[in-house]
């Protein structure tokens, strides 16, 4: 009877046992694969993996930190005096929250290439394979993503406080402030890495760039919308970073924050509600390919 009760022990691999204690007696506590007691450990230790990779990479740290901080300061020359003249009041206002949603979308390149790159590597394959829950590995992502978008964010905003940038309002404001492109950035990476799980060369995800210089261009943290031509305004102001940029900009000088926040928190459900289907299915197919 020992023996078989042995035997049955070493076979039962879907859950794991272990001994706790209560009551002064001993009982077996099983702990399944998917049990939200292992979701919360695994995606923190899953997160801590990408943040160290990026870390180590010269090309991640430079995309993520320097080079918004360098295109910040380019604006800032170049725009400064204009938009003074045309507005009265500093083009740090709108260009500190434009580089803040820059450097929100254009980072999150490399969580959809790093995706890929671990598909085609079997590091997926081996991941579903463990006892590791499976929400963890999307979950990880994701949070390794807010937590770049926050850092960048921050950074940014020291580098725009150095030129002149000043909250006016008050604490609640700037924490929300910097919330806007952490909650944009996250729904965003969303979208990439969808696309990332579906594509078969980088291209595609490379092309989220591309996206991200168009909206920046044509955005009113570039120039105030009325020095845009008529029949392109409606789009410019109505376009996600345009939203976001003047939520943001209401909440450090003062302004409409109700109308854009709402179209900022329409553009970021709508973006999450159409991916998050097909990203959790095509994370569990590229696992399961291997």
């Amino acid at each position: 009877m020992a023996t078989n009760l042995q035997d049955k022990s070493t076979h039962s691999t879907v859950p794991s046992y272990r001994p706790r204690a209560r009551s002064g007696r001993h009982r077996v506590e099983r702990i399944w694969e998917n049990s939200p007691k292992r979701l919360v450990p695994q995606t923190i230790t899953l997160t801590g993996r990408i943040l160290r990779r990026w870390a180590r990479d010269p090309s991640t740290v430079v995309q993520s930190l320097l080079m918004p901080v360098v295109l910040l300061a380019t604006l800032n020359i170049v725009l400064e005096d204009g938009v003074s003249l045309v507005t009265g009041e500093s083009a740090l206002y709108g260009s500190v929250p434009l580089i803040a949603m820059v450097g929100a979308m254009t980072g999150a390149i490399n969580g959809g290439v790093g995706i890929m790159r671990e598909h085609s590597e079997g590091l997926l394959a081996r991941l579903w394979a463990m006892p590791v829950h499976r929400a963890s590995g999307l979950l990880s992502r994701l949070l390794a993503d807010m937590a770049r978008v926050l850092v960048t964010t921050l950074v940014i905003l020291a580098a725009g406080t150095a030129m002149g940038f000043r909250f006016r309002q008050g604490i609640l404001e700037s924490l929300l402030w910097i919330a806007i492109p952490v909650m944009f950035g996250v729904a965003f990476s969303v979208m990439v890495l969808t696309l990332a799980l579906y594509s078969s060369n980088t291209i595609v995800v490379e092309a989220t760039d591309v996206v991200a210089a168009f909206l920046m261009f044509f955005s009113t943290g570039f120039v105030p919308l009325d020095q845009y031509p008529e029949w392109i305004q409606p789009f410019v102001e109505n376009q996600p970073m345009s939203c976001a940029i003047e939520t943001m900009r209401g909440l450090s000088i003062g302004g409409p924050v109700l109308e854009p926040l709402v179209k900022t928190l329409i553009w970021t459900g709508g973006i999450v509600a159409v991916c998050v289907g097909p990203l959790g299915l095509g994370y569990r197919k590229a696992s399961m390919r291997g």
